[in-house]
């Protein structure tokens, strides 16, 4: 809605909420109440061709696929590890820039063998089910369905609403 949104229909919340009595509160004896709360989107996740946008950072998109993964709220919205969580014994993981100390756009991105061998240290041992989001995967899909590893690939796997 852009500055319109501010400009105007913030105003209009705010009265309708003290209880004003233009447009059709009066004729629905609306006295006032409520709340509701005002906030600025972030830039945009994904560009309108489907393409990621470079400049998220991890933990929006990590908050992104908890969400989308799970349908709650992550717990404490501090991701410092690859390692999202684990939610109904899924295990969840996202390889995504700077998160493994490189922050080229390929860099750690790539689920490879000595990547796997590095990730399987910090699962916890009670999950069941592995779902991995990267930029692509070298393991064979014999192999992924042997570790029971779900390999999901950024962008072209994360759902929008």
């Amino acid at each position: 809605m852009g500055e319109h949104a501010a400009t105007h229909c913030l105003p209009r919340l705010k009265k309708v909420i003290d209880g004003e009595q233009g447009g059709i509160s009066e004729a629905v004896g609306w006295k006032g109440g409520g709340g509701f709360r005002f906030m600025k989107l972030g830039a945009k996740a994904f560009f309108d061709d489907g393409a990621l946008n470079a400049d998220i950072r991890f933990k929006d998109l990590a908050a992104y696929i908890w969400f989308l993964e799970t349908k709650v709220p992550h717990a404490t919205n501090v991701f410092r590890t690859p390692l999202l969580g684990v939610h109904g014994g899924t295990a969840y993981v996202l390889l995504y820039n700077g998160i493994i100390a490189d922050r080229r756009p390929e860099g750690g991105n790539v689920l490879t063998t000595s990547l796997w061998a590095d990730l399987r240290k910090a699962l916890p041992k009670d999950r069941r089910e592995i779902v991995i989001y990267g930029e692509a995967c070298r393991l064979s899909a014999a192999r992924l369905k042997d570790l029971r590893i779900t390999f999901k690939q950024i962008p072209y796997d994360i759902g929008m609403r």
